[in-house]
């Protein structure tokens, strides 16, 4: 049995596919990409500075370094010879300290504990040498 149900017929004015035509070109195969280990996973998206996720750098160098300065400056400052070096690596320390400390409370820096230790250090390191004088001039005093 045959069925008798027409096409779809083109009227007189829809376009009519041209037999002349050249005929379309062959499909290409898709390009290959490079292989290598690792090809078959998808790409890490990109990640900005300060994005969710990635931990900021922190800089703990300034509480270090007032720790380091403190308690050097607190070992001079205890022999009474070194005095000059407990007061200028007990400026040092204060400074570094106060630097410190601030970093820690702006989150820049997680070593609290140890700008705080290195500015207490610097402190009694450049008062040790000032009582350690004011004894000594009492001392003298009560000899002469």
């Amino acid at each position: 049995m045959s069925s008798n149900t027409p096409g779809p017929q083109q009227g007189p004015y829809e376009p009519q596919a041209n037999p002349y035509a050249a005929p379309p070109p062959p499909a290409r195969p898709p390009a290959q990409q490079p292989q290598y280990p690792g090809a078959g996973y998808p790409a890490a998206p990109p990640v900005y500075p300060g994005a969710a996720g990635m931990p900021m750098q922190l800089s703990n160098g300034m509480g270090t370094a007032a720790l380091v300065c403190g308690i050097v400056g607190l070992v001079c400052g205890i022999t009474y010879f070194l005095w000059v070096f407990a007061v200028i690596l007990g400026i040092l320390a204060i400074i570094f300290g106060a630097i410190g400390k601030g970093k820690v409370s702006r989150g820049e820096a997680n070593n609290g504990g140890s700008a705080t230790a290195g500015l207490v250090c610097g402190i009694i390191g450049m008062v040790l040498p000032a009582i350690y004088l004011a004894a000594l001039d009492a001392a003298v005093d009560s000899v002469f």
